[in-house]
This record gives structure tokens, C-alpha cells and sequence, in this order.
């Protein structure tokens, strides 16, 4: 850094000033918890030999607190992804079943704006397509902060619903479906040839939050990649062109992340199997009626606080999904289905 040709290339050198810093935060955590670790056992001797049972309360709020900063210590050595550090773009879209699919994507978008304010992290919306009564067709976020791709990378796949809908008029009880796709935002510049006519761009009218001017011009942008159908759409910024250039941003790093991948089992590490939003796909089940349980059925974490996770409260599934793909992805028995 010091070299005097460091800031020749502006993005280079961010990219090293940025992983510079994690390095530094991470040595800082492990030197913090060393000296709490010392502080621990001095406290503990003074206790023993004085005979001090006044110093327990202490020494217990003591432990509670390193072991919590311990076990974070641990989840962040099982992010060592090649893009784990890195800002987290979510597409969320309700599958079949009109309006209750559409307010369970909602949900969802919910409970992951949730989780993002308790980690800290901002949220942009890239993309938002309403639905026709209530909730949400579809969405694009992109989650900013250290290691947001690295967590969120665990809520890929088909989100399940079962609850008595509001929307249905018999009270029968109803199952929805959402798929989560997540990749991650690489900043650097991709080794991606994009032929220019490989390639769909339309047009259409922003909607959502933005103001008038969002809503009087077609500034918003859908772009499909028509040999992989991949799709990618930005309708947040103020300009077609803005739009258009954030757009094939995204179209760059998903292709990337495919041809880094030379097959499913690999390419499923970066952004997971593509499947269809339906029955038999799903990751996780969220079950509200006729009892209250979440589900991953990867990993058989699970919580009988639906309200809380809908809040927001998932590290438990997260932390759940690294250690099992730590493991090597162990398959489950039918039985703990």
C-alpha cells in the first residue's frame, strides 16, 4: 500500500484496502478475545484464592458474553467462499396461487429486510413487481454489507407456506410457494464476451417507491440472456441508461459465476440447483396452521416460533446450513423428513 503506484488502479487497490481491513477486524477480534480469556481466569483465581463468591455474577455475565463472540467467531470461519465477503443481490418470486402466493412473497421480503437491520446491513430495492390485489410478484434486493452473500447464500431455493388464507373465503388451509435465488455482487471487472445479440432488452415503467419521475418514462430494464435465459431487471436508479448499466452488471456476474462453475455440483455451491417454485422443491416450510413450526429440510433446524422468524430472526437456520455444508452436505433420513 505504501508503493507509490498503489492507487494507479482505483478499483484494484479498494478491492485490497477493503480485504486489508477484514484481515485487520478479524486479528482485532481474536486479540479482544485473548485478553477477555486472561481477564476470565484472573478473575476466576482472585475468586478461588479469596474465597469471593460475590465475584460469580461476574465471572458468569463474563463467560456468557465470550462464549457469544466465540461462537460468531466460528460461524465467520465457515464463510471461506471465494465471494462470501461480498454484498448479496436476492430475487425473490411467488410461485402458482395468485394472491396468496404474491402476500407470502411479501412476507419474505419482510423477514429478510428484517434480518438485514439487526445484521446491520442496508438494503436496496433493484426490482419490484406488485401484485394484482396484494403483495408481491416478484423482487430484486441487494443486501450490502461484509459476508451478506455468505449468509444469505443458506436461503437459496423454494420457500413453502401452509396457513389458513386470509384471501380465501372457505377458510380452508392453503400451501404458497416462493423461490429465493441469491448470487452474489462482484464488484471487480468479469472476463465475461457478452454478444451483443445473445441478448433481449426491453423497456417498461418503474413502479414502487421513486417518485413521479420514476413512473412517467420507461426507464426501468429487463434484460434476458437468451442462451442461458438468464433474466436480470433494475428500475431503481433515476435513467434508462443507469438502469441499463447496473443491469448488465448483474447479467455479467451471474454469467461469470456459471462459467466459473464447470458443473451442477459446483455451480450448486455458488448459487444453488435451480428448482421449480412447486411442491417437492422446497428448502424450508413454514407451517402456521394446524401448528406452528419452521422447517429446513436440509439441515432438520427447526423452530416452533413462526412469529419470530417471520420477524426476522433466522440466524439459527443459517448458522444451521454452514455447519451442514461444512460437513460435506450430509443427506438426511426419509424419517426426519
Amino acid at each position: 500500500m505504501e508503493e507509490p503506484t498503489f492507487w494507479d488502479d482505483p478499483k484494484e487497490s479498494t478491492k485490497i484496502v477493503r480485504e486489508a481491513k477484514q484481515l485487520k477486524d478479524t486479528v482485532e477480534k481474536y486479540n479482544k478475545l485473548k485478553s477477555e480469556y486472561e481477564d476470565i481466569g484472573v478473575l476466576i483465581e482472585m475468586g478461588y484464592e479469596e474465597n469471593d463468591e460475590s465475584l460469580i455474577p461476574e465471572i458468569e455475565g463474563m463467560l456468557e458474553a465470550f462464549t457469544k463472540e466465540i461462537d460468531e467467531l466460528k460461524i465467520a470461519t465457515l464463510l471461506t467462499g471465494e465471494y462470501d465477503s461480498s454484498n448479496a443481490i436476492m430475487k425473490l418470486n411467488a410461485g402458482a396461487g395468485g394472491t396468496e402466493s404474491c402476500d407470502w412473497c411479501s412476507m419474505l421480503y419482510r423477514m429478510y429486510t428484517r434480518w438485514a437491520a439487526a445484521e446491520g446491513y442496508s438494503v436496496e430495492i433493484l426490482d419490484m413487481l406488485e401484485g394484482d390485489e396484494a403483495g408481491i410478484k416478484s423482487v430484486t434486493l441487494q443486501i450490502n454489507g461484509l459476508n451478506a452473500y455468505g449468509y444469505l447464500r443458506s436461503e437459496h431455493g423454494v420457500h413453502r407456506l401452509v396457513r389458513i388464507s386470509p384471501f380465501n373465503a372457505a377458510g380452508k388451509r392453503q400451501t404458497s410457494f416462493v423461490s429465493c435465488d441469491i448470487m452474489p455482487d462482484i464488484e471487480e471487472d468479469l472476463d465475461v464476451d457478452i454478444n451483443p445479440d445473445d441478448l433481449r432488452i426491453d423497456t417498461y415503467r418503474s413502479s414502487g417507491a421513486g417518485g413521479q419521475h420514476i413512473n412517467k418514462t420507461s426507464s426501468a430494464i429487463r434484460i434476458t440472456h437468451i442462451p442461458t435465459g438468464v433474466v436480470v431487471q433494475c428500475q431503481n436508479e433515476r435513467s434508462q441508461f443507469q438502469n441499463k448499466d447496473r443491469a448488465m452488471q448483474m447479467l455479467k456476474a451471474k454469467l461469470f459465476m456459471l462459467k466459473q462453475q464447470a458443473n451442477v455440483e459446483k455451480l450448486s455451491d455458488i448459487r444453488g440447483d435451480v428448482k421449480d417454485i412447486g411442491w417437492g422443491n422446497q428448502i424450508r416450510s413454514y407451517v402456521m396452521q394446524p401448528y406452528t413450526m419452521v422447517k429446513d429440510h436440509r439441515t432438520g433446524a427447526e423452530s416452533g416460533n413462526v412469529s419470530a422468524v417471520m420477524d426476522g430472526d433466522i440466524d439459527k437456520f443459517i448458522i444451521a446450513y454452514l455447519t451442514w455444508q461444512s460437513l460435506g452436505c450430509p443427506a438426511r433420513n426419509a424419517g426426519d423428513e
